[in-house]
């Protein structure tokens, strides 16, 4: 499917986003909101640009194979806020935005004398924000913070890897991206509450309490417990079986931890009275007896392939599947049925697949619509005809490096 199939619809259709700031906190959550039929106006430095123009995989030569799906569903001006023409075009932008994302280190917007106080004053209805390391309060607010750092701040990196190795990292920028989620639930929380009220207000999403917030009840075993989670590899700790076994030929992912379908794993295994064996009767035994468990089970699925063995898992309603890399999915049913993976068109790749929107909605769906924007490619569209300058104003303000 091509992506210039959909219609430029979806349920923020009626609502205009100013994107501030690069990488990925902010610019992921602007993707978001784009996705969902916002008009994302995307905001860079003249000549520079969001250096994920350029980051990432990509041949010599060619552009970032990143940028295309960061950058989708957006329009893209330039500016220079530092300088006092810049902040007042911004400013009169604000007058008729919806939604500014940024993220700065606090404090760099008021040092542009664009900070809350004075874009509430010109918008009140305007919902400002803020993505950043550590919050925009607190003694730690005025560091540098990266996706990283507020991983091992909230406590992710060190319960990821091995146990007899140093913590390791998911193989994605899960911090930055946990932010900008949080950071986009948030502002569809503000848009509800602006609706009942005619009021904006500011959203402070911090990645390490982005991150905080995924951590289940880690906090509350130790505060309770004095339990402290530590690496375990491929499993949860007392949640069994499940874990990755192998097969004659592969390894399949296999989750069977609740009572129910356990019992129904041991009919599978031909082992019904494995149910009732005191060692693995209730979830409790059963994490308390996990290696000796996976080990019974892995002995059973080394003996079938991995076909055989998915087919009868399937029969059976136990929760199993292979672990996928990109072309698998590019190859799977279910995600060609759903249009997972969508196609579209790019002027610089010509057909370009990625992954599609997510979640769906019924009656308002988002779409991928618009791809990625070369650095300042609306600048007339949005400085003429949003804000009403004449070609004259607008080479005079390219001439000064304005925008």
């Amino acid at each position: 499917m091509s992506s210039t199939q959909n219609p430029p619809t979806g349920a923020l259709a009626d609502l205009r986003v100013l994107e501030l700031g690069t990488l990925i906190a902010g610019p992921f959550c602007g993707q978001l909101l784009g996705d969902m039929g916002a008009e994302v106006i995307k905001i860079e430095a003249p000549g520079q640009g969001d250096p994920m123009r350029h980051w990432g995989p990509q041949k010599r030569g060619t552009p970032s194979v990143w940028w295309p799906v960061i950058g989708r569903n957006k329009k893209a001006i330039t500016l220079d806020l530092r300088q006092a023409d810049g902040q007042r075009l911004f400013k009169d932008l604000c007058r008729s935005s919806d939604v500014v994302i940024e993220n700065f280190r606090p404090g760099t917007l008021e040092k542009w004398n664009c900070g809350w106080d004075a874009l509430s004053a010109l918008n009140p209805k305007l919902i400002l924000v803020r993505v950043s390391g550590y919050g925009q309060t607190g003694p730690y607010s005025q560091r540098a913070g990266y996706g990283g750092i507020g991983e091992a701040m909230g406590g992710l990196r060190y319960i990821v890897g091995e146990p007899d190795r140093p913590p390791s990292r998911v193989g994605i920028s899960i911090g930055d991206s946990l932010a900008a989620v949080h950071a986009c639930m948030g502002t569809l929380a503000a848009l509800h509450h602006r609706e009942r009220t005619g009021m904006g207000q500011v959203v402070d999403a911090a990645i390490y309490e982005s991150v905080l917030s995924m951590m289940e009840s880690l906090v509350t075993e130790f505060d309770q417990l004095g339990h402290v989670r530590e690496r375990s590899g491929p499993i949860l700790p007392r949640i069994a079986p499940s874990n990755v076994y192998p097969t004659r030929d592969g390894i399949v992912m296999i989750g069977a931890n609740q009572d129910t379908v356990f019992a129904r794993l041991c009919e599978a295994m031909d082992s019904p009275a494995l149910a009732q064996d005191p060692r693995f009767r209730d979830h409790t035994a059963r994490g308390e007896h996990q290696q000796e468990l996976d080990t019974l089970i892995a002995a059973w699925t080394a003996t079938l392939g991995t076909r055989e063995l998915l087919d009868r898992l399937e029969k059976f309603g136990i929760p199993s599947g292979l672990i996928y890399r990109t072309a698998d999915m590019l190859e799977d049913p279910h995600f060609r049925a759903r249009e997972a993976i969508v196609t579209t068109q790019h002027p610089a790749f010509g057909p370009l697949r990625m992954q599609n929107v997510a979640p769906r909605l019924s009656a308002s769906p988002s779409s991928v619509r618009t791809p990625a924007p070369e650095l300042g490619q609306h600048n007339d569209e949005i400085y003429g005809g949003l804000l009403k300058l004449d070609a004259a104003e607008r080479e005079a303000l390219r001439t000064r490096g304005v925008i």
